[in-house]
């Protein structure tokens, strides 16, 4: 690590992203599983109820700036898979969503193996860094979703 810190910037935060994220993707590659499909299984996996699928497509599209149609094919590759199942008797199409058994082993052992990897990651980074960090970034994206508020007006 070098002793001067260069200063944040949309760059260095872009340059973080990308490699935490393929670092994610790694352990997601060898489930067989894509980014999308984990941020969207993890949001039902830690739900205390069945989410509404509507619902939960906003969640989605929402965190990941993506398009409610692009997420909701990625709920219906999830109910595919095995790993979430639409309630009801509408079967794919049904409003509500739960998780599986599947999806819960699934959800388990990658959280598991990316939270190893983000320990060593995140790991020995003071927590006064860390705070600050955390306020940046919470700052950041405030900001930014004003921008696409903004423009989506």
């Amino acid at each position: 690590m070098s002793s001067t810190a260069p200063a944040a910037d949309a760059r260095a935060l872009g340059l973080a992203h990308y490699a935490a994220r393929a670092a994610l993707e790694s352990v997601l590659a060898r489930h067989g599983v894509t980014f999308q499909q984990q941020i969207t299984l993890r949001l039902v996996a830690v739900a205390e109820a069945p989410l509404e699928r509507e619902a939960l497509v906003e969640q989605v599209t929402g965190s990941l700036k993506a398009d409610p149609a692009e997420v909701r094919g990625v709920v219906a590759e999830l109910i595919s898979k095995g790993l979430l199942t639409a309630g009801g008797s509408g079967g794919c199409e049904a409003s509500e969503v739960r998780i599986t058994d599947a999806g819960r082993e699934f959800h388990t052992a990658v959280s598991g193996e990316s939270a190893e990897i983000s320990a060593r990651i995140w790991g020995g980074i003071p927590a006064e860094d860390l705070a600050a960090t955390g306020r940046v970034l919470a700052l950041v994206t405030e900001r930014a979703n004003a921008e696409l508020a903004a423009k989506a007006a």
